[in-house]
């Protein structure tokens, strides 16, 4: 059996990662926020950030063509050059903590991310050189300690004055990106499990089960519904992974 899992504890995560994939279909972001909280509780920090790399890898395979067109390439330069020099970072404090620490930055980070979101904090300044380079750096780091790069790039671009195109396209790359940049850093630090690619090719299938679900259900005029759903989710699985329920 996978990672010597028992049939329940993987099919927790069959489900966080369909409900995750759903909710991304729906509102458009939140994959890592309700999956990895839930993965943290069964896998060890290593084997939880491989299986949402791998099964994370082909959902935006379909559109990268035109987000390569849409995007800003110069900032995703910026924000590449920074992702390399924090994600080693993030990485090797990794190494040095207890699991525990994944599992409770996890949750902390998707909780900060619900309350930016709900109470609109963004940064409505200008997006000057230095500042993507540090917002790709700080994207890294939080990849290596918790395995969720979006906040820093979400927070920055959201309110930014360029084009709403060139903003989800660089987005869509850059996080792509991450995944593409993580699996030989975990390799390099000789954590690349194989059974937790083997998982993660599993979660496959119900994430773009998940996605398809979540995008036949996502319906305009209920954008705020859904954001808010997707809020309660995030949050619900942030909280099951705190040291709050004795």
């Amino acid at each position: 059996m996978l990672l010597d899992l028992a049939p329940t504890n993987i099919s927790l995560l069959v489900a966080a990662a369909f409900v995750a994939a759903c909710v991304r279909g729906f509102s458009g972001f939140g994959s890592g926020l309700i999956y990895l909280p839930v993965a943290a509780q069964i896998l060890t920090p290593f084997q939880a950030l491989t299986t949402i790399v791998i099964f994370d890898l082909l959902g935006p395979l379909p559109i990268l063509r035109r987000g390569w067109r849409d995007c800003d390439r110069q900032d995703l330069r910026r924000l590449l050059t920074g992702l390399v020099v924090g994600l080693p970072i993030g990485l090797t404090i990794l190494t040095v903590v207890a699991p525990e620490v994944f599992r409770y930055a996890v949750s902390l980070v998707a909780l900060f991310m619900v309350v930016c979101l709900m109470l609109g904090l963004r940064y409505r300044g200008t997006l000057a050189s230095p500042l993507i380079y540090g917002t790709g750096g700080l994207s890294g780091l939080l990849q290596g300690v918790a395995g969720i790069p979006g906040p820093p790039v979400i927070l920055l671009y959201m309110a930014s004055m360029r084009p709403a195109v060139a903003v989800r396209a660089t987005m869509l790359l850059f996080l792509f990106a991450t995944d593409i940049v993580l699996l030989p850093m975990l390799a390099l630090f000789g954590r690349l499990d194989l059974s937790a690619v083997l998982l993660g090719a599993l979660l496959i299938l119900p994430t773009m089960a998940g996605s398809l679900a979540g995008a036949w259900l996502f319906r305009p005029e209920y954008e705020r519904a859904y954001r808010g759903i997707a809020y309660a989710i995030i949050t619900a699985s942030a909280l099951s992974a705190l040291p709050i329920w004795g």
